[in-house]
C-alpha cells in the first residue's frame, strides 16, 4: 500500500485537534487495479492510498480510525500524533496477543499431534 498524500485544505488547525465524534470513514470506489488510488479518511484526514485490494485498504482505515477515536475519547490528550501512537500501540499489542495466542495453539496442536502418533506407533 502506497501513500500518495495525505492533506485536507478544507480543515483548520483546530478541526485537526478535535476531530468530530462518530465520523464515518469516507472513501472513494476505485478500481481493483494496480496503480488506482483510494481515498479513505482517518482521524478527519484523508489519505489517497495504493494497493491491490482497495476493500481492505478501506476496511485497515476504519479499524485505524475507530482505535484513534476509542484511544482521543478516553485519553487527555487532543495532540493528533500522540492519538496516533498510543493507538498504533494498542494495535502493536493486540497483533502481539493474537501472534502469542497462536502459537500457543499451534504449539498444544503439535502436541497433540505428537501424542496420537506416539499412540498409533506403539500399537504397532
Amino acid at each position: 500500500m502506497a501513500e500518495q498524500k495525505h492533506d485536507n485544505p478544507a480543515e483548520s488547525n483546530s478541526a485537526k485537534s478535535k476531530p468530530a465524534q462518530n465520523s464515518p470513514v469516507r472513501s472513494e470506489p476505485a478500481q481493483n487495479r494496480p496503480g488506482e488510488y483510494v481515498t479513505v479518511e482517518i482521524y478527519d484526514q484523508l489519505y489517497h492510498l495504493s494497493g491491490q485490494d482497495p476493500e481492505h485498504i478501506r476496511e485497515l482505515a476504519a479499524v485505524v480510525d475507530a482505535k484513534m477515536r476509542a484511544v482521543a475519547a478516553h485519553g487527555r490528550t487532543a495532540d493528533s500524533l500522540r492519538v496516533a501512537v498510543l493507538a498504533a500501540l494498542n494495535l502493536a499489542d493486540e497483533v502481539s496477543q493474537a501472534t502469542s495466542a497462536d502459537l500457543q495453539l499451534g504449539h498444544a496442536r503439535a502436541n497433540s499431534l505428537r501424542m496420537l502418533l506416539d499412540e498409533v506407533l506403539e500399537k504397532e
